[in-house]
């Protein structure tokens, strides 16, 4: 798993092992800070764009607040409900807060991209990545991770022993699984583009000059803005974001799959939340805008990559914060109309204009003509796609079928 890494490309010994130990732990606490500033970030946007204040007691500007609600949710009482699967129960949710800490561990956080380095740092006397691991297959190790956090909310529900709980996490695996297909598809387009699994490589190949010196050569340009867009949504889906929280609606479900759940319990589903949305923030930055990839100014290149990648999450975090502050939630019916209907086939005309483009320029055909007549063919079947659900959906309204 940790052989791209060049660290781990001769002999292992202590002073290699202490340096791994030193990224885990490092890894690990950026994220927990980091999850910690986003919950505070995120009330004092929102209380921002509601004309409120939010935070401000506990700490300079409230940033000790979320500190204050976590050492609350250590003393409040645990319950375990009689009907509950003890074990389940209580495995649920590190089910959640697992997968998003190792997901962030195939993300390139930092390094020198800047003139045709390719992000290697030296740290006491050793050459590596500023990256957990870098294993070949990085992105179907992101897309298994993410797929393995809605067991955690799936099991979550069916553990309380309770009907709502249910089905907030029977609306989650469905949710989830839509979703998660549109989201594999837009990755599709990455990994066609960049010819790479690694995120390293794939950082790499979007490092330098696009088309001219002051555009970049990011994948958000590269692959079309389409993939982009679609990972976008998609991704809030995932995160049970609003407007995609339908699995944790309170107005219907009471409180969704944590209904039954209190004090560190309850409060590891919200972290699991918060974190995955720094995670996803940075799997986006690293999959369409170059990661740490950016100029060097003025000091050390790695420096300045550090910098960059920090600069684009943020600027991610406060997009994710600014659709829920906005967007109302929307009904079932048209989350799920949403993913299999429009981003699935979307995402699978786009993947296959994509690859015909590819090998239109790789045979050395005329791209001018086959491009647009793919083009054509994608827009065919998707005004067919659309004709036929239209047609369905005035059947229904008239009675005609059930």
């Amino acid at each position: 798993m940790f052989g791209g890494d060049p660290l781990l490309s001769g002999d292992v010994d202590l002073a290699v092992v202490l340096i791994v130990v030193l990224k885990v732990v490092v890894i690990f606490a950026f994220l927990l800070v980091a999850t910690m500033l986003m919950i505070w970030f995120e009330r004092k946007v929102i209380g921002d764009l509601q004309n409120r204040i939010g935070p401000n007691t506990a700490g300079p500007f409230g940033l000790f607040q979320t500190f204050a609600d976590g050492v609350k949710f250590f003393f409040k009482e645990d319950l375990l409900p009689d009907r509950a699967e003890r074990k389940v129960f209580i495995l649920a949710p590190l089910l959640t807060v697992v997968p998003a800490f190792l997901l962030f561990c195939i993300v390139p956080f930092g390094g020198d991209f800047s003139g045709g380095n390719n992000g290697t740092v030296e740290l006491f006397g050793h050459e590596t990545f500023l990256q957990l691991a870098n294993p070949p297959i990085g992105i179907l190790f992101a897309l298994a991770m993410s797929s393995i956090a809605v067991y955690g909310v799936m099991l979550a529900g069916w553990s309380s022993g309770s009907k709502y709980p249910l089905l907030g996490s029977v609306r989650a695996s469905a949710q989830m699984v839509s979703y998660e297909a549109a989201l594999g598809l837009s990755v599709c387009a990455v990994v066609l583009t960049t010819g790479t699994l690694d995120t390293h490589q794939i950082v790499a190949a979007q490092a330098g000059d696009g088309w001219g010196s002051l555009v970049p050569n990011w994948n958000l340009l590269v692959a079309g803005i389409v993939p982009f867009i679609v990972f976008l949504l998609a991704s809030q889906a995932e995160l049970n974001r609003p407007p995609f929280d339908l699995v944790e609606a309170e107005q219907e479900l009471v409180g969704g799959y944590h209904t039954e759940y209190s004090s560190i319990r309850f409060a590891l589903f919200f972290v699991a939340e918060f974190m995955n949305s720094v995670t996803m923030a940075a799997i986006i930055v690293t999959l369409f805008l170059g990661g740490p990839a950016g100029p060097a100014l003025i000091g050390p290149g790695w420096l300045w990559g550090i910098i960059w990648f920090l600069l684009k999450t943020v600027l991610f975090l406060f997009l994710f914060v600014w659709i829920r502050g906005t967007v109302p939630r929307v009904r079932y019916d048209q989350l799920m109309d949403l993913g299999w209907k429009v981003l699935i086939p979307l995402s699978i005309g786009w993947l296959l204009v994509l690859a015909t483009f590819h090998v239109a320029r790789d045979q050395h055909w005329n791209g001018l003509v086959v491009v647009p007549i793919a083009a054509a063919i994608a827009l065919t079947f998707f005004g067919l796609l659309r004709f036929a659900v239209a047609t369905s959906k005035a059947n229904r309204l008239e009675g005609v079928v059930d």
